[in-house]
C-alpha cells in the first residue's frame, strides 16, 4: 500500500504570482500536488502552468483533454518552456467563493529518465457552459531528478488568497 506523505503546503494569507516548492527530498518513489486554487484574471478561468527544476527551456510537451459544458477539445503542444494545463484556476468573474480543484500526479520523479507528469483538474461557475473538467498529459525531456516545482498562470495573473497548494511524496511500503 502506499503511503503519502506531506513535504510542504502553503495556504496564501496575501496574493502570489506564483508558488514554487524547492529542496524536494529525494527519499520517496512519486510526488502528487493538490490545489485548490483562485485567479486574480478577469475571467472565469486561468490555466495554470507548471516548471520543473526552473527550467524556463522548450523541453516541455503536452497533450490535453478538455470539456465544458457539452463541447470537448484537445489539443497537443512541443516545444513548450513549462508543462501546461487548460483552465485549472477559476478567474476573477466566476462565481464568488469558488476555487478549482487541481491534482498533478509525478511518477518516478528521481529517476534518470524523461519525466512525465499527469494532471486533473475542475473549475466551477454555477454555469452549464463553464464547469470545465481537464485531464492532461505532459513530458519533460530532461534525466535530472526533479528538486523543484514552480507554479504561476500564464495569463500573468496572481493566486489569491485562500488557493491552497499541498505537496506529498509517496512511497510503497
Amino acid at each position: 500500500m502506499a503511503t503519502y506523505t506531506l513535504i510542504s503546503s502553503n495556504v496564501l494569507s496575501s496574493s502570489a504570482a506564483s508558488v514554487t516548492f524547492s529542496s524536494i527530498p529525494a527519499t520517496y518513489t512519486d510526488l502528487v500536488l493538490r490545489v485548490s486554487g483562485r485567479s486574480s484574471v478577469a475571467s472565469t478561468q486561468s490555466n495554470l502552468a507548471i516548471e520543473l527544476n526552473a527550467d524556463s527551456s522548450s523541453l516541455y510537451s503536452a497533450t490535453f483533454l478538455f470539456m465544458t459544458g457539452v463541447t470537448a477539445y484537445s489539443q497537443n503542444w512541443t516545444g513548450d518552456t513549462y508543462a501546461r494545463t487548460y483552465g485549472n484556476t477559476v478567474g476573477s468573474t466566476a462565481t464568488a467563493n469558488t476555487f478549482s480543484n487541481f491534482e498533478l500526479y509525478l511518477p518516478s520523479y528521481t529517476a534518470s529518465q524523461n519525466k512525465p507528469l499527469s494532471t486533473f483538474g475542475v473549475t466551477e461557475n454555477n454555469s452549464a457552459n463553464d464547469a470545465t473538467i481537464t485531464a492532461t498529459a505532459n513530458l519533460y525531456r530532461s534525466t535530472t531528478a526533479i528538486s523543484s516545482l514552480r507554479f504561476f498562470n500564464n495569463d500573468s495573473s496572481s493566486f489569491v488568497t485562500g488557493s491552497s497548494f499541498y505537496l506529498y511524496g509517496i512511497s510503497s511500503n
